[in-house]
């Protein structure tokens, strides 16, 4: 049996509650930076594509305050465009497309504990009519 590095998840099991984009930034490769490469940008692994990071806020009103941020990396040649805010607000709800996870254990700190990875193929506006904000 052959299980996949990235496991698809739903976005609505992941987000029940809707998610919000707070912006989108280059993640970059901490042994082309250390090396003083000029473009010291991650590439994805399977695509060979640059990653970039989403960042967003979990509308869950029972996420802890520290777990309530994700990041949500994207493999594209150019920088993901974030949907426009509601009118009015700050808020800018977003779906991604193909959300997968990884899971991994994290050993940065005293104790190792499980953590996960996000990546997702694209992201678009809140579809009308899903049950979150539009």
């Amino acid at each position: 049996m052959a299980v996949p590095q990235r496991i698809p998840v739903a976005f609505t099991d992941v987000f029940p509650h809707g998610a919000y984009v707070l912006g989108v930034e280059p993640v970059n490769d901490f042994d082309k930076a250390k090396a003083g490469l000029p473009d010291a940008q991650e590439r994805d692994k399977v695509t060979g594509e640059l990653v970039w990071a989403v960042r967003v806020m979990d509308a869950d009103p029972n996420a802890r305050a520290g777990s309530a941020e994700v990041k949500v990396k994207i493999a594209a040649a150019v920088r993901p465009v974030p949907p426009e805010s509601l009118a009015g607000t700050p808020f800018r709800p977003v779906e991604f497309d193909g959300l997968t996870l990884t899971p991994y254990v994290n050993t940065n700190g005293q104790k190792p504990r499980q953590a996960y990875s996000w990546w997702a193929t694209g992201i678009r506006p809140v579809r009308t009519g899903s049950g979150r904000a539009a």
